[in-house]
């Protein structure tokens, strides 16, 4: 059987490998929809006037929304075999409306079938977030082949 291609299997992938860079940018629709679909409804994640009024230059991204968007930029590498074990953050700079997220990552530890990634979300104030996931991976023999998918 030979492996999907793109996807990494736990016996392939080493420590120090990256992780293709992901570019998002921070639309005040994406910023709005997404906290709303999480069901954040505070006004700094959607109302401008009131966001200012509290202290902030513009309305900004919710962790939840962060989250998911760290959580989308692991699995798009390790491939829809794998799954989420773990994602521990810590927010930074807040994502403002205008600017763009550029998500990197490394792989930093390998045990059991789990594989570490050390990320960073970086915005044009510095980091937004930073953190590790732990995703498990298939062995090169799980994944199915080419034209099973």
């Amino acid at each position: 059987m030979t492996a999907t291609v793109g996807a990494p299997a736990y016996d392939t992938v080493q420590i120090g490998d990256r992780l293709p860079e992901l570019v998002i940018p921070l639309t005040r629709t994406l910023i709005v929809a997404t906290a709303l679909a999480t069901r954040d409804f505070q006004d700094v994640h959607h109302d401008p006037a009131l966001a200012v009024e509290r202290g902030s230059k513009d309305v900004f991204m919710n962790i939840l929304t962060t989250n998911g968007l760290v959580g989308r930029f692991v699995t798009d590498w390790a491939g829809q075999h794998a799954s989420l074990r773990r994602i521990a953050i810590r927010l930074g700079a807040p994502n403002y409306p205008g600017d763009a997220m550029t998500l990197t990552g490394e792989v930093v530890a390998k045990d059991d079938g789990l594989a570490t990634v050390k990320i960073r979300g970086t915005n044009s104030l510095g980091d937004h977030a930073t953190g590790t996931v732990v995703v498990a991976l298939p062995a090169r023999g799980d994944l199915p082949a080419r034209g099973d998918l």
